[in-house]
């Protein structure tokens, strides 16, 4: 009654090749979208925007980024921070260096160097993987966050060592600084998520997203097959590191103004990505998304309801943040390892043979 495919007839291979072959699934991701660029930003507040949508969009880009190269391809990488870290000290440099470039560039331009630089950073996989391979990447994050605390020049020699936006315009609308209008921010961060999310779905079903999981499932047959290992996982850390570096140059330039790389770039950060995908959904587009939305309305969810309605201190209900979403990780990982879009493929298979029991 709710979901069916009855009468959803494909009579060409195009149309059964089509990124969403189910006609009412077409249907609602096309109405999400034209709602997301058509009505949202007409009810925009501030808080909406910087409480919630502009997180969400920019982690859901790293969340994207990390379950390529984790749930996709099977290398495991605790470096997100310091990747975002390399987006947005190359947009930095690019606004201050070039200052007629057009914002949609520079951001474009940080994410293929951070690409250079993952490339770097994921020869290791080459060799190592799994708890060793996590360590290297632990490491890049810690050497990343040094080299841009240590070398003056990455901040151009600031006093304070924080790195600040300049003002850009797109259209004449300004899209970083103190005069950029809320919904100018959303729209510009929105257009890279949906042009990405288009990619991902793009790259997951052709050759090489094949190649990314038959490595993560077994990399010893999938070589044994023809699958060439060493562009399959240097494929896979370059995409990755160029989204997670987009995703780093829009929290810089976008949605921070300014930074310090230790307080916005930390392991942290590395951690609240990897605990995005797991609770979304390993090897799921949706799943990123839906851990993204999870980890950004958990603590404003909370804050509303523990702090303003009941009273607690802030930082009781911040503790109890780490409570739950710990929690939920080990649920998620013994119960349903797939998280939420596992469970969500679940309730759309049980409403497509309703009322019949599955």
């Amino acid at each position: 009654m709710l979901y069916r495919e009855a009468g959803d007839f494909k009579t060409t291979y195009t149309d059964d090749g089509q990124t969403f072959p189910i006609k009412l699934d077409r249907t609602v991701y096309y109405a999400i979208a034209l709602i997301a660029f058509l009505v949202v930003p007409f009810v925009l507040t501030d808080y909406t925007v910087n409480a919630i949508l502009l997180p969400f969009l920019i982690f859901s880009i790293a969340a994207l980024g990390l379950n390529i190269l984790t749930g996709y391809c099977g290398q495991v990488s605790l470096g997100t921070g310091g990747f975002m870290a390399v987006g947005a000290y190359a947009t930095y440099k690019l606004m201050t260096a070039f200052p007629d470039l057009n914002i949609f560039f520079i951001t474009i331009i940080a994410g293929l160097i951070t690409a250079v630089v993952g490339l770097l950073f994921g020869l290791p996989s080459l060799r190592i993987k799994g708890f060793y391979l996590a360590v290297a990447t632990l490491a890049a994050q810690f050497f990343l966050v040094w080299l841009f605390n240590k070398v003056p020049w990455f901040y151009n020699n600031s006093a304070s060592g924080q790195i600040s936006a300049p003002e850009r315009t797109i259209f004449g609308q300004a899209v970083t600084g103190p005069n950029a209008e809320p919904w100018v921010m959303y729209l510009f961060c929105l257009v890279f998520v949906f042009a990405l999310a288009w990619l991902t779905r793009n790259l997951t079903r052709g050759r090489i997203g094949r190649s990314w999981m038959a490595i993560r499932d077994m990399d010893i047959a999938a070589e044994i097959i023809g699958v060439n290992p060493l562009r399959t996982k240097l494929s896979a850390f370059a995409i990755s590191s160029f989204f997670i570096g987009i995703a780093g140059s829009l929290f810089f330039a976008v949605y921070l103004g300014a930074a310090e790389v230790g307080e916005a770039f930390g392991i942290d950060k590395s951690f609240l990505v990897l605990f995005m995908i797991i609770i979304g959904g390993l090897g799921s587009i949706f799943g990123s998304f839906a851990g993204a939305a999870f980890m950004v309305l958990l603590p404003v969810f909370l804050k509303l309801f523990l702090v303003d309605l009941l009273g607690w201190p802030t930082d009781i209900a911040a503790h109890i943040r780490f409570v739950v979403v710990g929690g939920l990780i080990v649920f998620f990982l013994i119960v349903e390892p797939h998280g939420i879009a596992a469970l969500w493929r679940t309730v759309k298979q049980k409403l497509r043979l309703w009322p019949f029991p599955h």
